[in-house]
């Protein structure tokens, strides 16, 4: 719910795209100014436009050498203007919610969820590009420092937290998920039963919660550190991105597509390409685990933290864990080739990303599916989807009433409550489908995760 309500905000509140949404209320303390952040060690994905940063639980004070005068970072923020976001009523049987910001109004809906209030008051506080310069003439890095020593055996790239958006006053969010269908209703008490996520239905957000973050990135040679400019950009990223492009090239989507569909294919069958090579037993073990880590996101963090860290060292990592549910995995891992254990982890990261693009609610239903087998013809549905543009243009479509026929209601009515918590409101009785506040990276990261489930699965 927290990450639902940031994202709200981000888009909002910053048009430019300056800020990124922090995910996790846990975490939100890891995110205020002078805070270091490394870089997750690939693409954005495309669904999944933004960085992924990680927290590292230090500052930019904890690794400098002490200062002649022995001042700290702190209190060094500056105020900006204040911003309120609130609720104003929520009154449509479909789920429709009606916003009101200042200076502007918006209307937002969602076919599947409901939201019920919230009013959030917040302001800006941030780093000067001059105290940061001064910074950097006074105070030299601590290269002794152990998590300076980690960074430099490897590549990870750090970034340090230059502005923030944050709660002004204590807030609370509120939200219930649409059950106007009686079988929908039942379902989603049943996959909550099975699951052992908690669902909460309201978040109390306190005050001086951070709510997004902006950050430069921090570069460091013998000593002496500096950021590239004080703006939101990564000099680093082109030669990332060109990279990509290269290991792409001669991967041709083949088929006919419209929109953004064959963008999508790309990317999802490059980064799981390493997933049909496998034999059966090891489709199994992974297809075991990342069922289980669907229905725990501590389980999923560890899994995702594991083989971003895989990716990172380039001497080799062991892999360890206390968790049951990850042990058979880990150690077939461990004995795989160096280069054939890159391949696996980049293409289990890929999916663990997929999935925590969507609800909790939407991974409980992905696993009924594949209980119900019936994954496939739900891809074909979101592949159809992706064939109208979802970024931009928010009016009505036809939907090939093929695709939503089922051969049990239920199954049809969980693909409908599946499809519409990504932002797509199905009209069956009209054959038609009506995207909510430009869905499409919502439907391609469903699209991922059903493409994943298909290929581990083993199912046609």
């Amino acid at each position: 719910m927290f990450k639902k309500l940031t994202k709200i905000i981000v888009n909002q509140m910053d048009p430019c795209k300056e800020l990124d949404p922090v995910k996790s209320i846990a975490d939100q303390e890891h995110f205020r100014p002078f805070c270091l952040l490394i870089k997750k060690k690939k693409s954005n994905r495309i669904f999944h436009r933004a960085p992924y940063y990680q927290r590292t639980g230090f500052t930019l004070d904890d690794v400098l050498l002490p200062g002649e005068d022995g001042k700290s970072t702190e209190s060094l923020h500056q105020d900006s203007n204040q911003f309120t976001l609130t609720k104003v009523r929520a009154d449509e049987v479909d789920g429709g919610l009606s916003i009101s910001f200042d200076p502007a109004s918006v209307e937002l809906k969602g076919g599947a969820s409901l939201f019920k209030g919230f009013s959030v008051k917040s302001k800006k506080n941030g780093i000067s590009q001059q105290y940061l310069e001064a910074l950097r003439r006074e105070r030299k890095i601590n290269m002794d420092h152990s998590f300076i020593q980690q960074l430099q055996r490897t590549d990870i790239r750090l970034y340090v937290v230059t502005e923030i958006l944050e709660a002004s006053e204590e807030a609370v969010y509120e939200e219930s998920t649409k059950a106007d269908r009686g079988f929908k209703a039942k379902i989603y008490a049943t996959l909550h039963a099975k699951g052992t996520r908690e669902n909460n239905q309201a978040i109390v957000i306190p005050k001086g919660c951070t709510l997004a973050f902006r950050t430069v990135p921090l570069h460091i040679r013998d000593g002496a550190h500096g950021v590239s400019n004080f703006q939101k950009m990564d000099y680093f990223q082109d030669e990332d991105e060109d990279n990509v492009v290269e290991d792409r090239q001669g991967y041709v989507d083949d088929g006919p597509s419209a929109g953004k569909l064959v963008e999508v294919r790309t990317e999802v069958r490059y980064s799981c390409r390493i997933f049909p090579e496998l034999s059966p037993d090891r489709l199994l073990i992974i297809l075991n685990t990342i069922k289980a880590v669907m229905t725990d996101e501590n389980l999923l963090q560890e899994l995702s933290q594991k083989m971003d860290e895989v990716l990172e060292e380039n001497d080799g990592y062991e892999l360890k864990t206390e968790s049951p549910d990850l042990k058979e995995l880990f150690s077939t891992l461990q004995q795989s080739p160096r280069h054939h254990l890159l391949q696996l982890a980049e293409g289990i990261t890929y999916v663990l990303d997929a999935l925590q693009e969507l609800t909790e609610d939407q991974l409980l239903l992905l696993l009924e599916s594949l209980e119900r087998k019936i994954v496939s013809q739900q891809l074909n549905l979101v592949e159809n989807l992706l064939k109208h543009d979802l970024e931009y243009v928010m009016r009505p479509f036809p939907v090939n009433a093929r695709l939503l026929s089922f051969q049990h209601e239920e199954d049809q009515m969980l693909t409908i409550a599946l499809v519409e918590l990504s932002g797509v409101q199905l009209l069956q009785e009209k054959g038609s489908a009506i995207p909510r506040d430009e869905p499409f990276e919502a439907v391609a990261a469903l699209f991922v995760a059903l493409y994943a489930l298909i290929l581990l699965s083993g199912s046609k």
